[in-house]
């Protein structure tokens, strides 16, 4: 079935009845799936990521993304009866060290002077959730690599986003100025805007969510 949305355009519309849930207050995944046409309910899952986090350094920073997405996602499942619920997750792991999201402009010069002039990687995780059942789940975890930018380069870079630095994790939005911060980047673009777009319709289209 083809339908258009309110700009016009041709969108292709779920071939199931079942409900989709993203379990995220990202606005970045919220636009993933939209763009790709996808019809959801946005419920954000309030859960404690911090002890997890903690329990869960010793087995990797894939593995506590993974095991936080499924927190999440289980956590809406809960109040979801049938519905199919979608968790997601990033850590930005640099050298061992784990960084939330950005609180403010000093936390996020303070992730920037870190990141500068060396490798990370977004470990980036998805699963699908139905009844408190893990149906499926992905992860990936692109490696991308900042330039050696100066001092005074971080202090106009923060002044221009503005609040593109805050509340995401390594003070970058990749979609915006982040952009800038780069020399190398290797891995799937949506993974690194946090969410693992590709393998997640596919499945998707596995259970008549999205035309085949």
């Amino acid at each position: 079935m083809v339908k258009r949305n309110r700009w016009g355009s041709r969108i292709i519309a779920n071939q199931s009845h079942e409900t989709l849930i993203l379990a995220s207050a990202s606005s970045a995944r919220a636009a993933l799936l939209q763009g790709a046409g996808l019809t959801f309910e946005k419920r954000p899952s309030e859960v404690d990521e911090d002890e997890l986090k903690i329990s869960m350094k010793p087995q990797g920073a894939e593995a506590a993304a993974l095991a936080l997405a499924e927190l999440k996602a289980s956590h809406v499942s809960q109040q979801a009866p049938d519905s199919l619920v979608i968790g997601a997750d990033q850590l930005l792991d640099c050298d061992g060290v784990w960084l939330d999201k950005a609180r403010d402009i000093n936390d996020a010069g303070h992730q920037l002077r870190l990141l500068r002039g060396k490798d990370h990687r977004l470990a980036t995780a998805v699963c699908v959730m139905q009844n408190e059942t893990c149906l499926w789940s992905f992860v990936g975890a692109p490696r991308l690599k900042m330039r050696a930018f100066s001092d005074a380069f971080i202090e106009s870079y923060l002044h221009a986003a503005g609040d593109q630095a805050f509340g995401c994790v390594g003070a970058y939005r990749l979609e915006g100025l982040g952009a800038q911060l780069f020399a190398e980047i290797e891995g799937d673009y949506f993974t690194i805007l946090g969410l693992p777009l590709l393998p997640l319709l596919e499945f998707l289209r596995s259970r008549g969510m999205v035309a085949s």
